[in-house]
């Protein structure tokens, strides 16, 4: 990474700029071309330096308030299939494995279900359950109940 990486990257910390050409207001923020900047950052990508480019909704104000982290306990060797059908729901923003922790946590594909509420919530679980079938080996529902603050790549010593 060098220097415009690093000045991309700190220009970029609280996220794209909300204009209709947030490339070139990068760029010129940084002393460089849109083209130039968008390489970069798509190289930057594929190193794993920046993980992924995206809209971050904030699903409360947009009246999504029931949102809940489903769990399921899926076979291993069914994890990519079963990820990417939850995850191809459009009620559900992301979904990714993690490791099990038996006996206490059996569970391998978490989703983030969106709902206006909970009930709402709990009969897309049900959706899920049924796409699954058997592959559903159980699950449960975690509620939020607070909206943690999310944030991009951020270095030491960068503009917030």
């Amino acid at each position: 990474m060098d220097s415009l990486d690093r000045a991309i990257i700190e220009a970029t910390q609280a996220g794209l700029p909300l204009v209709p050409e947030p490339y070139a207001a990068v760029a010129a923020d940084v002393g460089a071309s849109s083209e130039e900047v968008m390489a970069r950052m798509e190289n930057m990508q594929k190193q794993g330096i920046i993980r992924r480019i995206g809209a971050v909704p904030n699903h409360y104000v947009l009246g999504f308030r029931g949102n809940g982290m489903s769990v399921w306990d899926v076979p291993d060797d069914r994890i990519q299939a079963c990820g990417e059908m939850i995850g191809a729901l459009d009620f559900v923003s992301h979904a990714y494995q993690r490791p099990r922790h038996p006996p206490l946590w059996n569970y391998n594909l978490f989703a983030m279900v969106h709902g206006h509420d909970r009930e709402e919530v709990m009969q897309k679980v049900t959706r899920i359950a049924k796409l699954l079938g058997k592959d559903d080996r159980g699950h449960e529902v975690l509620f939020s109940t607070r909206i943690l603050k999310k944030t991009g790549l951020r270095l030491p010593g960068g503009k917030p």
